[in-house]
């Protein structure tokens, strides 16, 4: 995916948590909160130093942290704990450390990059078919059902009652494949997909007991309040601006289903999408000519 204004490199809030098992890490998505240092991080890995594909120093990630409110100590705490989850590896010259990223690091931001933004991509046509999981945890793996709902909220899916998961993207069966079987959770899994039944709840109602929708429209007018028309001065405010926009969007994949039109008509999250998407790349080049220049600095030190 190109890393130009045109075809944004992927921005991600989530984290494979350092204690799960590598088998699972591939599909289980953990949120961080926004704003806050690992969120940060994360975001200036994706966002800057994945574009540039250029091993940076430990002085510039604290530099740009330090731009968006996060203390050296603190910054550094968020380094030690990203490296320790596998995304960035360290390479020492003499006293100092500069980091890049892991192949793996790389994939994950590669794949969030179309879940990310999807959001603002233009609604497809739904044939009214779900993708609907009927999942069963035993009281012992509460560890997995964390894991699964964070997973599966990552994936756009609802949870409308205890072990029931469903989304109107059937195309998404392949990574919910990856997610159930990656908790070790095929054999206490059912699976379909098909139309909605007459019997029972309506789909307004589904969608109504499966998502928030109001909270999540609310976050959306918020972050439009915020970021609406904004316009930054070159250098350091550009930058921290644009490291801040894209960090608090970052979240709503996990909030927003991505639901079809004929579901929930004129949502506010695809023209929240267009909105951050135009403002995004209206300030990419600035940010990212603030960062070499942060980048090249560090490096001659």
């Amino acid at each position: 995916m190109s890393a130009t204004a045109s075809g944004p490199a992927a921005i991600l809030d989530i984290v494979q948590d350092s204690d799960t098992p590598p088998v699972e890490r591939s599909a289980v998505r953990l949120p961080v909160a926004a704003g806050s240092a690992r969120s940060m991080l994360l975001t200036v890995l994706a966002e800057l130093v994945y574009p540039n594909r250029e091993p940076v120093w430990t002085s510039a990630l604290l530099r740009v942290l330090a731009g968006v409110g996060i203390e050296p100590q603190t910054g550094r705490q968020a380094i030690a704990r990203t490296a320790a989850a596998g995304w960035i590896t360290a390479q020492k010259r003499g006293r100092e450390v500069r980091w890049e990223l892991t192949d793996r690091a790389v994939r994950l931001i590669e794949d969030g990059a179309a879940r990310v933004y999807s959001l603002h991509s233009d609604d497809r046509q739904w044939d009214g078919r779900w993708l609907i999981l009927f999942v069963t945890i035993a009281d012992a793996q509460r560890t997995a059902r964390k894991r699964l709902y964070s997973a599966l909220s990552w994936e756009g899916f609802g949870n409308p009652t205890p072990g029931v998961w469903l989304s109107p993207h059937p195309d998404r069966e392949s990574r919910a494949r990856r997610v159930i079987e990656d908790l070790g959770l095929a054999d206490s899994t059912l699976a379909f997909i098909g139309t909605a039944s007459a019997i029972g709840l309506t789909e307004d109602a589904i969608v109504a007991q499966a998502w928030d929708l109001s909270d999540v429209a609310t976050r959306y007018e918020q972050l439009l309040i915020r970021y609406s028309g904004l316009k930054a001065e070159p250098g350091d405010a550009a930058l921290y601006t644009h490291i801040r926009l894209v960090n608090e969007w970052q979240r709503f994949p996990f909030l927003d289903p991505q639901l079809p039109e004929k579901l929930v008509p004129d949502w506010i999250g695809r023209r929240a999408a267009r909105i951050f998407y135009q403002s995004r790349s209206a300030g990419y080049e600035a940010a990212q000519l603030r960062w070499r220049e942060i980048a090249s600095d560090d490096a001659a030190v």
